[in-house]
């Protein structure tokens, strides 16, 4: 783990110097030290990279960089079980990655054929599509596989993002559908209190309604006792 982390830091000083040779901007910056720290080894953006954690193609519209930043400075300090090392980044290192990450808001996939749901194979399975959306545009990063919950969010009602297996007792496909177009700002537990850092953002911004149909569709099968209707809903 020493020889791993020696060589990270290596990677890294030598990015810093790369960056410091050259006038970038700081999500220019940000994107080298995402490549010299092995971020990729991780995490996918667009179609690159690893996938033992979250893709990040979306990371920008989902997350602020308020909230990026304080996780990258500490991740156990938000969420005590992640496995994401804490790399002890300096500020400007941090300040660049979040710069790089901001910017992640679908650029990943530049048209429709190249997002992975829209493989030949998965058009007409609404489910399967609809689940792959959700890994894909990091839906998982918050509600977890399956939507099984249990993340931590601040001044919530329990501390956690609350787990969708059970989304279809709560709300119609139609209701469901809108939900997801909107997006979900949780109210505050304690007003007097700052407002939770994390949100769903309003995917109709950059999904179609095709897509959130599918993926409305595979949170009511997480209920196995829900029936999904026929309705294809509307906005």
């Amino acid at each position: 783990m020493r020889i791993r982390h020696l060589f990270i830091f290596a990677a890294a000083a030598c990015a810093l110097a790369a960056c410091q040779e050259k006038s970038l901007t700081e999500a220019q910056k940000g994107q080298a030290y995402f490549n010299a720290l092995g971020c990729r080894s991780c995490h996918q953006i667009g179609d690159s990279g690893g996938t033992y954690g979250p893709n990040l193609t979306y990371v920008g519209f989902r997350k602020s960089p308020q909230w990026l930043d304080l996780w990258l400075k500490d991740p156990h300090a938000w969420r005590a079980k992640t496995v994401m090392p804490n790399f002890h980044l300096s500020d400007s290192v941090r300040a660049a990655l979040v710069a790089y990450l901001s910017e992640q808001k679908g650029q990943g996939w530049p048209t429709d054929a190249d997002k992975p749901w829209n493989a030949p194979g998965l058009k007409d399975n609404p489910i399967a599509r609809g689940k792959m959306i959700f890994n894909k545009v990091g839906c998982v990063a918050c509600h977890g596989v399956g939507g099984v919950g249990g993340y931590p969010n601040n001044n919530v009602v329990g501390g956690l993002i609350p787990s969708l297996t059970k989304v279809a007792e709560g709300y119609s496909k139609e209701e469901l559908i809108h939900k997801i177009h909107d997006g979900v700002v949780p109210t505050p537990m304690d007003p007097s209190q700052p407002a939770p850092m994390i949100h769903m953002p309003p995917w109709g911004q950059v999904l179609s309604k095709g897509e959130i149909t599918d993926l409305a569709d595979y949170l009511i099968s997480l209920d196995p006792n829900a029936q999904s209707g026929s309705s294809s809903g509307g906005f």
